[in-house]
């Protein structure tokens, strides 16, 4: 059965992304079924509205499914996870500048944020779909802090990897490709 791979962009992003088209161009040689959806209204990102995208996009989800989220799309990811069934099982997930709280938002941002900070996420849930999950940052992303990496290593055994002046990972911030998530999710293997 053919592996399918879920990139979900950002707030504010879009599948035609630099990084995502990358991603999608390297998955596709090797055989991969890749899907970018364009998520509901990406400048002011809801949970439900964002949950209910991924519930309409991935039909059967099992252990070829995979995930990859770029920074909002990894707490879509995660809020979607916790909506399946119990015995459901994925992969894995490759989450790119993750968050749990953030830094340097203006006034507007922090309201878009609080329903993402503020709702709770059942960690164990998560857990359950999969034991592979893979958390990168970068040192010198002026929105997500390093003190997220100790979370999500705690909170869901991920493997922590920590880039060089990545800023958030985006296209503004000159990041076009991204291999070390690729190499991640190829290293995913079914158990």
């Amino acid at each position: 059965m053919k592996k399918k791979v879920y990139i979900i962009h950002g707030w504010g992003g879009s599948p035609k992304e630099p990084m995502h088209s990358w991603l999608k161009q390297e998955l596709e040689k090797r055989e991969y079924e890749i899907i970018i959806p364009k998520m509901p209204n990406p400048e002011e990102p809801k949970i439900k509205s964002w949950v209910e995208k991924l519930n309409e996009i991935v039909k059967n989800p099992d252990n070829n499914s995979y995930f990859i989220g770029h920074s909002i799309g990894c707490q879509t990811i995660m809020r979607y996870l916790e909506s399946l069934s119990y015995n459901i099982k994925i992969g894995g997930i490759v989450f790119i500048a993750p968050w749990f709280n953030l830094t340097n938002l203006n006034n507007e941002e922090e309201l878009i944020t609080k329903q993402w900070i503020e709702t709770p996420i059942d960690f164990d849930k998560i857990k359950l779909h999969t034991k592979k999950i893979v958390a990168i940052f970068s040192d010198n992303d002026k929105f997500v802090p390093l003190s997220n990496k100790e979370i999500f290593k705690d909170k869901l055994m991920a493997n922590i990897i920590v880039e060089h002046e990545k800023g958030h990972f985006t296209e503004e911030g000159g990041i076009v490709s991204n291999p070390t998530a690729l190499n991640e999710l190829l290293k995913m293997r079914i158990d």
